[in-house]
């Protein structure tokens, strides 16, 4: 797709569709218990995989791109007793590592073999009952796996204890599933480095969950207020939210001076720029508890030419690409100098930009969705623009809305 310079439209407003972290995670749940009217569901493509793949009733489940779906689906198919399947899914998601949750799950007693190389999708999955509580799990490498587990903890017969071995990453998103499992009416938590979960049989004390607005998707409207300096209004929001990258509201006011007004009658927040803001003269933050929004930050401070050195980013490592790597590739093109280790980036100097930005997105979403307000200042091409599917499928229709060429 090729974008021409532009320039924000002042007040338009979005209606973003349900987070696809408590989509996702509600969609399990249903299953499992098969008592959730879930509505404002994620229409992303990945929870779009992740229902179809649960209504499936064949031996093969291929989840293609969806990394959520695969870490989910691996626990909730080793419960599923009498059943069999391989979960496979595109040559990216065999070599996405799995191993740390299969041997967790193979310490409760569950039947999973590799069915190519050890350690990676894809899996043969042998459903079974599994009688065994008590289960450890590195806390450092994806807060996925130990959701996956969290999820299933109340359907075995004894509950689960979950130990974390090592520092927590993305805790915000263990908190969310806890929130959601207490709305449910499932005792679980988080205490220290152990996470409890009790066996929970009967019926849930929520019928229907109303799902709140994405967040991450969200933080991309953040980016263009911020290089654009106009007003955005966004529907459906909480500023009180489950989700950790709702932290864009301070990251945004704080480096960027990019306020957040709430309207509770509406349900809406609106994007609003601070004419006296003075850009700060460096940015050094911590995005341990919120990776997802690293892209989008790191464009913002590029564009403006705000030196950073952002640190906890060791999970991007093994998403749909090597974001750190990506973002490095792709910086250079917009005249940014970085350098990367296996959990920092920092910015060395910037120059001059290409005279034509291509920027390649590496079959990553936020790659081409992040770089997008780049769109302010230069011409800009994004190739494989339609990755955005995976996590918002409207995303250019409601760019066009809040933008328009020069």
């Amino acid at each position: 797709m090729l974008l021409k310079k532009s320039q924000l439209i002042d007040g338009q407003q979005i209606q973003i569709t349900g987070s696809k972290s408590i989509s996702n995670r509600l969609l399990i749940l249903a299953g499992l218990y098969n008592h959730i009217d879930i509505l404002n569901l994620s229409n992303s493509q990945d929870t779009q995989l992740l229902e179809a793949a649960l209504n499936q009733t064949g031996d093969i489940i291929d989840i293609h791109h969806a990394g959520t779906a695969m870490r989910f689906l691996t626990s909730y198919l080793a419960i599923q007793e009498g059943r069999t399947v391989t979960l496979t899914g595109s040559d990216r998601m065999k070599q996405r590592p799995i191993k740390d949750l299969v041997s967790a799950l193979k310490s409760l007693g569950a039947d999973i073999e590799y069915l190519e190389n050890d350690g990676f999708p894809p899996l043969k999955i042998v459903g079974k009952k599994l009688s065994k509580n008590e289960v450890e799990i590195p806390a450092n490498i994806s807060s996925q796996f130990i959701t996956s587990l969290m999820l299933i903890g109340a359907k075995l017969e004894n509950g689960l204890n979950i130990n974390l071995v090592g520092e927590i990453t993305s805790r915000p998103y263990l908190e969310m599933t806890l929130h959601i499992l207490h709305n449910l009416g499932i005792d679980a938590k988080l205490d220290g480095q152990q996470i409890k979960i009790e066996a929970h049989t009967g019926s849930l004390r929520t019928q229907y969950y109303e799902v709140e607005s994405d967040w991450s998707s969200a933080s991309y409207y953040y980016s263009l207020a911020a290089i654009g300096r106009k007003v955005i209004n966004l529907k459906s929001f909480k500023t009180l939210s489950l989700q950790g990258d709702s932290v864009i509201k301070e990251l945004y006011w704080k480096f960027f001076g990019i306020d957040t007004l709430s309207d509770f009658a509406e349900n809406s927040i609106a994007l609003m720029p601070d004419p006296h803001h003075e850009l700060i003269e460096f940015i050094s933050l911590d995005m341990n508890d919120c990776p997802d929004i690293a892209q989008t930050l790191c464009v913002t401070a590029t564009l403006l030419k705000i030196p950073f050195s952002i640190t906890g980013l060791q999970t991007l490592k093994v998403k749909e690409t090597d974001r750190l790597v990506a973002l490095q590739n792709e910086l250079k093109k917009l005249g940014a100098t970085t350098i990367i280790t296996n959990d920092r980036i920092e910015s060395v100097n910037f120059g001059e930009a290409d005279e034509h930005i291509q920027i390649e997105t590496y079959n990553d979403h936020r790659m081409a969705m992040a770089f997008a307000p780049v769109a302010l200042l230069y011409d800009l091409e994004i190739l494989d623009d339609q990755v955005v599917e995976k996590s918002y499928p409207e995303f250019w229709t409601d760019f066009e809305k809040v933008t328009e060429q020069l």
